[in-house]
């Protein structure tokens, strides 16, 4: 119950925008005890998650997200835990996703606690042997980023395909 509640806690303050933003490539997060910084760690994951998009490669892409986390994927679908994010992003790279990779424009960064952070990035797709996003690609991910036991995993993952209004 009380890990339910601080779920929707973390929801509704990322929803209202509260807490400190950090802008993209600034030292996210105290360096403390000798440990490798936060937006290090973060900037791993998400080269992680991107090698594992580029492998097409479903449980890649999954072991970036604690055992029980969510994923929202652009159109909608609501992925729940670490196996059927691995089997459905599995069933997206075989029957959706074209060879692409994507590249992340801008990112914000903002802790909500010092072990719960949101990261919202812009990105998009890049169709080879292009070098520039595709036209029809432009996503905002928003990332909720938990450290357990020193490790920081996604907790949740929303993906929302930026489509402007006619």
């Amino acid at each position: 119950m009380r890990r339910t509640m601080r779920r929707i806690a973390v929801a509704a303050v990322a929803a209202l925008g509260l807490a400190v933003t950090l802008t993209a490539g600034a030292a996210a997060g105290p360096e403390r005890d000798g440990r490798v910084p936060d937006k290090v760690v973060f900037d791993r994951l998400l080269q992680q998650q991107a090698d594992a998009w580029t492998h097409e490669s479903g449980a890649e892409f999954a072991a970036t997200f604690h055992p029980d986390a969510d994923v929202v994927t652009f159109n909608g679908d609501h992925l729940r835990g670490r196996a059927e994010i691995a089997r459905e992003m599995q069933r997206y790279f075989d029957t959706y996703i074209e060879d692409t990779t994507f590249r992340t424009l801008s990112e914000q960064i903002r802790y909500l606690e010092p072990d719960l952070a949101v990261i919202v990035r812009t990105s998009c797709l890049i169709t080879a042997p292009a070098t520039t996003c595709r036209a029809d690609s432009l996503s905002i991910n928003t990332n909720v980023m938990h450290r357990v036991h020193g490790r920081w995993l996604q907790a949740s993952f929303q993906n929302t395909r930026v489509q402007p209004l006619p």
